[in-house]
């Protein structure tokens, strides 16, 4: 007998069809589910077992979705509020502007300079990447733009 174990029930799936769809298909492969916090919640089949199974994927679906909720509003907030990104990794502008002032400085003296030469001249400078590598020429090329 194979059998599967989810830390709870609601983390097996956050939505309610999933969660029915994924059992019934474990069920159908002989896989048994099984949950420690209601060892018997994907055990039993029986009427009550499986009304209340779906009754706690519906408060986990809904669970997830006030979740989604919350956290639009707040990043929506935050936009409002101070005008700028909310998400995603800060670029370079945002991170070392002063490698991308001297990027842009270093590109406007020497238009014919490559992206390569200015990497290697902004590591002369001691500006370098967090790996301690010269910074690729891609990298460079956001930078000037």
């Amino acid at each position: 007998m194979r059998t599967i174990i989810v830390e709870t029930t609601n983390r097996f799936a956050r939505d309610l069809i999933v969660q029915e769809t994924g059992f019934r298909r474990l069920q159908a492969d002989g896989i048994t589910l099984i949950a420690p916090d209601k060892p018997d919640s994907f055990v039993d089949d029986t009427p009550t077992a499986t009304l209340v199974r779906q009754i706690l994927g519906a408060v986990a679906e809904f669970d997830k979705a006030m979740t989604v909720a919350k956290l639009k509003g707040a990043r929506d907030r935050k936009r409002r509020l101070t005008g700028g990104k909310v998400e995603g990794r800060k670029s370079m502008a945002e991170s070392r502007p002063d490698v991308v002032a001297m990027a842009c400085v270093l590109n406007a003296q020497q238009p014919r300079a490559s992206l390569r030469e200015i990497s290697a001249k902004l590591a002369e400078a001691g500006h370098i990447s967090k790996t301690g590598q010269h910074f690729t020429a891609a990298v460079v090329s956001r930078m000037i733009v």
